[in-house]
């Protein structure tokens, strides 16, 4: 598979590009995701040296925590990143990638949280918190 991927909003007023592996998808049920997205968040992530992003003048970065802050378009409304603010990495909203993306399922986290009109029944790894490699606000 290639390791080259694209994206976008809705809109298209924000493009990127990301460059080399990307991390398994990773479900994230904790309040903040879901009260953000209307349901549980799906996101992978990239080194921030090997995702460039266009259009940054209509992403606007809100402040979710003392530790983290979420992307979004300013114009559509579309959600696209979640960068912790220590780290060299940034969580993609594995929904805007371009298609083909060959991502696949890792997990879910935070299922301690998770909203209580649906159920985990797919047999990935499930974590009350967050796994022991992906450092997350609040931990």
């Amino acid at each position: 598979m290639d390791e080259n991927h694209s994206g976008s909003c809705l809109c298209g007023a924000v493009r990127f590009r990301t460059r080399g592996p990307l991390r398994g998808v990773v479900y994230c049920h904790c309040s903040q995701c879901r009260k953000q997205t209307g349901h549980f968040v799906a996101a992978t992530s990239s080194k921030d040296a090997d995702i460039d992003i266009e259009g940054a003048d209509a992403l606007t970065w809100y402040g979710a925590s003392e530790v983290a802050k979420r992307g979004f378009c300013r114009s559509c409304g579309s959600v696209l990143f979640w960068k912790h603010n220590e780290l060299d990495t940034i969580s993609i909203m594995a929904g805007s990638f371009d298609r083909p993306s060959g991502l696949s399922a890792e997990s879910h986290i935070f299922v301690g949280d998770k909203g209580d009109y649906y159920a985990i029944d797919d047999g990935l790894p499930q974590f009350e918190k967050s796994t022991p490699s992906i450092k997350v606000a609040g931990e």
